[in-house]
């Protein structure tokens, strides 16, 4: 009894770990209740047991045990910091627990563990139950299993990570037990519910017996997918859906759909390493003469490839040994099993083969010559999965190469290829960049003397059509004929693609079924980033009206236009016919009359009837017919051929203009482009043609008749005309290549005119395609070449103008759609794919392979310098190289590190020579090029640094960040290595605005990096810590520390948080304009940006919109639908909406509307709150790319501000949020809209007596103060009226710390002008508006008078005479200290312009000498100080206000600093007149609360304010509202957040009672004390209530105490009777102070 009662005594903790068994389960059992009892997740009790639980788990004793889970589950349930002791329980569970004979104690582990895994840690409970399995012990190794499968069914296989559960399954069938091969088997069926047939080849290899069990198991399963019944801590939203769901009693397909996990069988496989398990004489006996011995060492590598999945490495070697059989090898079987070995390979290893695609395919592709059928079918097979490795654009120069092949064998198989491969494409991944150059070479074979291989041709192509649909291949099929058009639609009808897809292509009912459910475009954009993608006969723009959506139809109507349009050339005869219907007879008589005035009657004719004739009726082609009829274009009047050449024109804009009418004419315009008279009209017409058959296709006609003429004139005013013509159109579409041998052949005209054009049209090209144009023409002689740089420097800095015409449509809209989608191609193409390039692969002979690779160091670098020279020679080179890049690949690694330099300068070179080709080459030699990052020697780093970046200026970031190559080498653990590549990663990152996913992959290895030990490593992760955020968002680089040890974790997580505040935006879309790249770009443009096919249109940086591209098509006219929404309220009035988003920004719910530039983040979530109370269409508009749009929407707003007040104050905070976002604008018209509407905005709240919240205010002032520091005049203008406004509607003391935070801005505009509103707040309003303190934020105005900038120190001397002139002297107290600098130049008097008083000076030698000492009357208003600082502001000469300093004499001032200099001599008779100080003037304060403000926070703001005031009723009146609201409890809580304001007021009170009041004679002493009394009252009330007092904080306490002890040592009042009732009173409170405040602030 004795021990039993001592171990009683001891608290539960103690008892819990006590020796004796007893003690122990009492201890639990006590835990137990505790643990149920505490009801606070994070309360301090949870703390002392966290090291004890897993001693609750592993307790000896059975029965103590039972209590011991029973406590640890209630521990793990109901405490916060549970999760830090999963590693240990679940341990001690497996192996303490699992074991036990008890099936309750069983439950209870397992019930623990799961426990764990809702508590967020379902790795490391897995882990620990996979440890489990290889357990001697089998009861434990079926516990381990059952718990497994219990958590996939209740959790599901998202949670549950099915890989390495799939890994172990074979091993556990293998078990002797039978319960654990039982156990495994029910495994094996939950596993299948969840990813049914992926998980088949994982367990092909095991008994048969128990594989057809399982298969009969898994066929009696249901159909449905499984759902998830238990859910994680975070995904309590779910489980309240599945609640509802389960109570309904409902389920609905689509959800079930959605849950089905799709699994890849190969992620579930174990990667097997081949490489090391090749036979160590593989590589001799390939190269064996006897083909069995080659044949023995093909079985071996076999055998080994049939593994489904491969362990990454360096294949290299093997591929490269496989592709020599393939190529060489005379025995077609063993090309078959070297084929099949590829194959394999490319199936096994997967994206990682891709690295050796380039090099293997060529080779597979000319072996299709072989004729026997089973060679062709495993070539079939290698290539096809070699495909899925890569992507067809990086495989196009192989396939483009052979299909001019003079073999019909490998023309054929060509095809196929493609049209198998076009089968697993799609319109993103089958761009027209990639599908136009194919569809070229399958056209010609088409027309090929071979049957098969026209028969392969049309397959490929109707393939094609079936993917990205018939739409985007017609413009390459234009020159078939109708018989082999079908051939192809046939061939479309027939392709099935795989997984039952659906294509682009087609037609017939279902797709115009489709095309008729599509949704209106505006809809479509706004729902999706990505832009809406082309059905076969959608038109770009939304459909007009009238028009059929679908072309598939093929309407009688629509023929006929496209008939006329695309029209062949008439007969005269019938030209004459149709001009005779359409003109007058008497025209056309005379058009050909010997009589000039006769033609020229005829020619008026002829334009009447033009003008007033039909679209659809006029005849163009016999119109110009009849124009070029005799004398046609050699007429000699002048006057006749103007009129001909402007009824060109005419003919051109207003009817149906085919091509076929544009060459009959365009000859004869040439012809005139040059003559004096007749040029301007000649220049019209081709204007006009360009307009109506698109100018690429005009201009290219033209100058190509220009120069087959030898008139300089015409070439001359041609290449003018061009050069004009493309900054109207825009530059999309137009044949540069066509025009550079033009160009070339005009720049070496002996005529000076025609010279002086050309480089006039090269330096308009320049706007467009920029420096990479230079490379055309470093052939021509540098005289000319000077010129030509002469005329791109002139260009420098200049953007290319935005379009002013367009190519119109007319009646085969589609028709000109495709011509569209051709010129955009062609506009689109890469400067870099224009230049020509030379083949250097036959250069790289083997010999020279093996020099590079020799043993002997100088033989290696003579092999380099032959490489570097044949690059050197072609200039520039074509992306296949032969075996050059595992040549170089090598010498990176050589150990003589000159000849590593050599081959990094190489690939420098190889860069600048294969352009954007480059890319194909990332894998084998780019990451190489990382590795040499690593190096030892500076030199050696800096010179890979550079070639890495020459090589992503070239490829762009995309190749580099795809696939796990660049994991792996930040996973290397060279410090070298990691810190360069992490420098490199954190400069690149930002600039781009999407990246690959596998980007995630780098995340483990960066956390490494964070915990290096090299500093350097750490430094350099840090840094590249918020780059990465911009991408893969914080969320997900939260949930990825979860595999981190706890010590990690919390100082990882530490960091992440710091990464999140400094987190960069991501950059804006680039602006286009006319289609085209300005000339600051470089020729491929922003690679990067490519990088995504979905284009990041929802984006607003910093409120930036960007400009429409000129290619895009303008929207047809607005429907009556769409008038009558916008007929609508533009504000939704929305009860307590604003409320409730204030609560939701206090409670941290969403964002605090606080950045430096605006994110996305912030905007997404301004774009949520406004869906609910804005119109939609506002909505789309205010956030429209098009800066057009927002002028637009403003000037709507203003519009309806009147009429919808109620509802603009309703959405005020949203409102005011989004004008913020626009003062990140750079564009000035939507500046100056914004501020009309601020100015309206404004006067509209100030007339409805609305006053701003603290929200609002906080929300909008400090980004409206971003502009008063503006470089224009006109906005600071407007800004600071708007500021005059705010004062209206918000008080001026609370502006007043938004301005005193605008002097801290780097800005010395923003700092002048927040420095100017102080002092004009301080004239208006007296100095209550200093806040929080006068003294303090004199101090800090008074810094400024040493700023380096003039206007600023003006400024801030100007805001100190302002204080002087309301305050007087007591301006010196608040300034006592000034920096020497201040007081030199305060003192100055060569400065000072007008005079002050040498006394005051004497008096205060550390004050400032102020320009005018009078004492002003402080009557002016704020108004009229802002008047007199715009007066100064916006005058060009140096006018003084009250002061003015003299910059040069400061300079020049030698004299010592302690030396008091002479002032200005001026009269000061006036200055012995008494100064007469006004009464201030203050506004009366209402009686009532409630009718002052709407709001109850801006009311008291209000109040408080007052009861500083300098007028004793006011301050008495404002005082007694307040103990009102004090003494009332349930009122008492609205003064919670004001409680510092309050006691700074009341401080300010007691100091201006003491200072002034009570100096005062002519003031009656009872109304003082009455003040007194009303104060301490108030503070006696307030120090009553101990949850509002512990809000003061320690600096006001302490000027609260010390106003107290000044009061009771007061002489003055001690000697009146009223004063001993003050001074009691006073006793009193100072007590009151100790008790209640909060000690800590109190006590400091």
């Amino acid at each position: 009894m004795g021990d039993d009662s001592e171990w009683l005594k001891l608290p539960i903790d103690q008892k819990c770990e006590h020796k004796v068994w007893k003690a122990r389960l009492n201890g639990y059992e006590e835990a137990l209740q505790l643990f149920n009892r505490i009801t606070d997740e994070k309360s301090p009790e949870w703390g002392k047991y966290l090291g004890l639980i897993k001693k609750f788990v592993t307790e000896s004793n059975a029965v103590a045990q039972l209590k011991g889970l029973e406590a640890a589950l209630a521990y793990v349930e109901n405490a916060h910091i549970a999760v830090k002791t999963a590693g240990d329980v679940v341990s001690g569970v497996v192996t303490k627990v699992f074991n036990q004979p008890k099936a309750r104690a069983k439950e209870l582990g397992t019930d623990i563990c799961l426990m764990y895994i809702e508590m967020e840690k379902a790795e490391v409970v897995q882990d620990e139950l996979l440890k489990g399995l290889d357990n001697k012990n089998p009861k434990i190794v079926v516990a381990c299993i059952e718990t497994l499968r219990k958590a996939l069914s209740e959790f599901g296989s998202k949670i549950v990570t099915l890989k390495p559960v799939v890994k172990v399954l074979p091993k556990q069938f293998e078990s002797r037990e039978k319960a654990v091969r039982d156990e495994a088997k029910m495994l094996a069926v939950e596993i299948y519910k969840w990813i049914r047939d992926a998980l088949k080849p994982s367990l092909q290899n095991i008994n048969s017996v128990l594989l057809k069990e399982l298969e009969e198991e898994w066929v009696k399963l249901p159909t449905s997918p499984p759902k998830q019944s238990r859910f994680l801590r975070s995904q309590q939203d779910l489980k309240a859906k599945f609640q509802q769901q389960q109570a309904q009693g409902e389920e609905s397909g689509e959800e079930e759909e959605d849950t089905v996990v799709a699994v890849d069988p190969y992620e579930l496989m174990e990667a097997v390493d081949i490489l090391s398990q090749l036979p160590k004489d593989f590589y001799d006996k390939i190269e064996a003469k006897k083909w069995q011995e080659r044949k023995e060492a093909l079985e071996a590598v076999e055998s080994l490839s049939k593994n489904p999945k491969l362990e990454s490495g360096d294949y290299g070697d093997l591929a490269r040994a496989l592709k020599k059989v393939v190529g060489k090898d005379a025995n077609v079987m063993l090309v078959s099993m070297a084929a099949k070995c590829l194959a394999g390979l490319a199936s096994g290893l997967r994206k990682k083969f891709g690295t050796y695609a380039g090099q293997v395919v060529p080779t597979i592709l000319e072996k299709f010559k072989e004729k026997k059928l089973q060679v062709v079918q495993a070539l079939q097979e290698a290539i096809d999965a070699i495909f899925l490795t890569t992507t067809l654009q990086s495989l196009s120069d192989d396939v483009l190469a052979v299909m001019d092949n003079k073999n019909p064998s490998i023309k054929q198989q060509a095809s196929l290829f493609l049209a198998r491969s076009f089968r697993h494409c799609t319109q993103a991944t089958l761009p027209k960049s990639v599908l136009k150059p194919f569809c070229a070479a399958l056209v010609k074979q088409v027309n090929d003397s071979a049957p098969e291989v026209r028969d392969a041709a049309f397959e490929a192509l109707g393939t094609a059509m079936k993917v990205v649909g018939e739409k985007a291949v017609n413009p390459y099929l234009a020159d078939l004929d109708k018989l082999k058009l079908d051939k192809i639609k046939e061939c479309a009808d027939k392709v099935e693609l795989p997984g039952g897809k659906k294509g682009a292509g087609g037609g017939g009912a279902g797709e115009k079924k489709a095309a008729s459910k599509a949704p209106p475009p505006a809809e479509a954009q706004t729902k999706s980033s990505a832009p809406p993608k082309k059905t076969s006969g959608a038109t770009a723009g939304p459909p007009k009206k009238g028009k059929a959506v679908s072309a598939s139809s093929g309407k009688p109507k629509k023929n006929t236009e496209s008939k006329d349009f695309t029209e062949s050339e008439l007969s005269v005869e019938v030209c004459e016919e149709r001009a005779a219907e359409v003109l007058p007879a008497s025209c056309l008589e005379q058009l050909d009359s010997a009589n000039w005035k006769e033609r020229l009657a005829s020619m008026e004719e002829f334009q009447r009837a033009v003008e007033t004739m039909d679209k659809m009726a006029m005849p163009c082609q016999a119109l110009v017919k009849m124009l070029a009829k005799k004398p046609g274009w050699k007429e000699t009047n002048f006057q006749v051929m103007q009129m001909k050449l402007h009824i060109v024109a005419l003919i051109a804009q207003r009817g149906q203009f085919s091509k076929t009418s544009a060459s009959i004419v365009l000859d004869g315009l040439v012809d005139k482009v040059g003559d004096i008279k007749c040029g301007g009209n000649a220049k019209e017409g081709m204007t006009a043609i360009g307009e109506a058959c698109s100018l690429p296709w005009t201009a290219e006609q033209v100058v190509s008749l220009a120069f087959a003429q030898k008139n300089p004139k015409n070439q001359a005013e041609t290449l003018n005309w061009l050069a004009n013509a493309m900054k109207e159109f825009g530059f999309t579409g137009i044949n540069v290549k066509g025009f550079i041998n033009n160009v070339k052949t005009a720049l070496g005209a002996t005529n000076p005119a025609v010279r002086t054009a050309a480089i006039t049209l090269l330096g308009v090209m320049y706007l467009y395609m920029g420096a990479p144009l230079r490379m055309f023409f470093e052939d021509e002689k540098p005289a000319l070449l000077s010129q030509i740089d002469a005329a791109f420097e002139k260009m420098q800095g200049q953007s290319a103008p935005a379009p002013t015409r367009f190519t119109k449509k007319t009646g085969n809209e589609d028709e000109c759609d495709i011509a569209e989608e051709q010129d955009e191609d062609v506009g689109g193409q890469d400067i870099m794919d224009l230049l020509p390039r030379t083949e250097i692969s036959d250069k790289i002979t083997s010999d020279l392979v093996s020099k590079i690779g020799d043993k002997n160091w100088k033989t290696r670098k003579e092999g380099l310098d032959e490489v570097a020279a044949i690059i050197s020679e072609a200039k520039f080179i074509t992306a296949n190289i032969g075996e050059l890049p595992l040549a170089l690949k090598g010498r990176l690694s050589d150990s003589n590190k000159i000849l590593v330099q050599q081959s990094l300068t190489i690939l420098q070179q190889l860069a600048s020579a294969m352009g954007p080709g480059l890319k194909q080459h990332v894998k084998t030699l780019g990451f190489p090029i990382i590795t040499v990052l690593g190096d030892s020697k500076p030199n050696v780093r800096a010179a890979a640094m550079a070639t890495l970046q020459a090589w992503v200026e070239q490829t762009g970031m995309k190749e580099w960040l795809e696939g796990e190559e660049l994991s792996e080498e930040l996973k290397k653990e060279n410090p070298f290595l990691r810190q360069e590549l992490l420098g490199w990663l954190a400069d690149k990152l930002p600039t781009l605005r999407s990246v690959p996913g596998d980007l995630m992959g780098c995340i483990p290895n960066l956390y490494a990096c964070l915990e290096d030990r090299n500093g350097d490593v750490r430094k350099k992760a840090q840094d590249a810590l918020p780059t990465f955020m911009m991408h893969l968002g914080y969320d997900k680089m939260n949930k990825a520390t979860g595999k981190l040890k706890a010590s990690s974790k919390d100082q990882v997580l530490a960091m992440l948080e710091k990464a999140r505040a400094v987190m960069p935006a991501k950059p804006a879309p680039p602006a286009k304009t006319g289609g085209a790249k300005g000339p600051s770009e470089t020729s491929r443009g922003v690679s990067e940006d490519t990088a995504d096919n979905k284009p990041e249109a929802k984006k607003v940086r910093g409120g930036v919109a960007a400009k429409k591209s000129a290619t895009t098509k303008k929207p047809a006219a607005k429907g009556m639908k769409d008038d009558e929404d916008r007929s609508g309220p533009l504000f939704i009035l929305v009860p307590n909406a604003k409320e409730q988003r204030i609560k939701e920004e206090k409670q941290l719910k969403i964002l605090k509307w606080n950045f430096i530039t605006p994110r996305d983040e912030y905007l997404e979530q301004l774009k949520t709150q406004m869906s609910t109370c804005f119109a939609k269409w506002l909505q789309d508009e205010l956030f429209h790319l098009d800066f057009q749009r927002h002028v637009k929407a403003i000037s709507v707003m203003i519009e309806r501000l009147e009429s919808e007040s109620d509802a603009t104050i309703s959405c005020l905070d949203l409102i005011l949020k989004w004008f913020t976002l626009r003062f990140f604008d750079t564009n000035t018209t939507v500046l100056m809209k914004v501020m009309e509407y601020l100015k309206l905005l404004f006067t509209m709240l100030d007339r409805e007596n609305y006053h701003l919240t603290e929200y609002e205010a906080n929300s909008f002032v400090p980004y409206l103060l971003l502009k008063v520091g503006e470089s224009k005049d006109v906005v600071r203008k407007d800004v600071r009226a708007i500021l005059a406004m705010l004062c209206k509607v918000y008080p001026a003391s609370k502006v007043f710390p938004y301005l005193m935070d605008g002097t801290k801005s780097k800005n010395s505009k923003q700092r002048a002008e927040c420095l100017e509103e102080l002092g004009c707040l301080i004239e208006g309003y007296g100095m209550n508006v200093c806040q929080p303190a006068p003294a303090k934020s004199l101090k800090e105005i008074a810094i400024h008078i040493g700023d380096r900038d003039t206007s600023v120190r003006n400024a801030a001397l100007n805001t100190v005479v302002a204080v002087y002139n309301v305050c007087g002297d007591q301006a010196f107290k608040f300034i006592s200290k000034i920096d020497i600098r201040g007081r030199r130049l305060a003192l100055q008097p060569s400065r000072v312009q007008m005079s002050g008083l040498q006394e005051i000076i004497q008096r205060t030698p550390m004050a400032l000498s102020f320009a005018s000492l009078h004492r002003k009357n402080p009557t002016n208003s704020s108004s009229q100080a802002r008047q007199n600082a715009h007066h100064s502001e916006s005058s060009h000469m140096p006018i003084p206000k009250e002061f003015q300093l003299d910059l040069d004499m400061i300079e020049m001032d030698q004299s010592r600093v302690n030396e008091l200099p002479d002032l200005v001599q001026h009269k000061l008779d006036e200055l012995l007149e008494p100064i007469v100080i006004p009464e201030p003037k203050m506004r009366a304060i209402s009686p009532h609360l409630d009718d002052l403000h709407n709001s109850t926070a801006s009311t008291i703001n209000f109040v408080i304010s007052q009861v500083a005031s300098g007028d004793i009723n006011t301050s008495i009146q404002a005082l007694a509202q307040i103990d009102e609201v004090l003494w009332q409890e349930n009122k008492a809580e609205v003064m919670s957040g004001h409680i510092d304001q309050f006691l700074i007021a009341t401080i300010m009170q007691l100091r201006l009672i003491y200072n002034t009041h009570m100096a005062d004679d002519r003031l009656d002493k009872k109304v003082i004390f009455k003040l007194y009394s009303c104060i301490l009252g108030n503070m006696l009330s307030l120090f009553s209530l101990e949850s509002l007092v512990r809000e003061a904080s320690m600096g006001v306490l302490k000027d609260l105490i010390h106003g107290l002890i000044t009061l009771i040592l007061d002489s003055r009042v001690e000697d009146t009777e009223e004063g001993q009732q003050v001074i009691r009173s006073v006793n009193m409170l100072v007590v009151k102070v100790l008790e209640k405040s909060d000690q800590t602030n109190i006590m400091r």
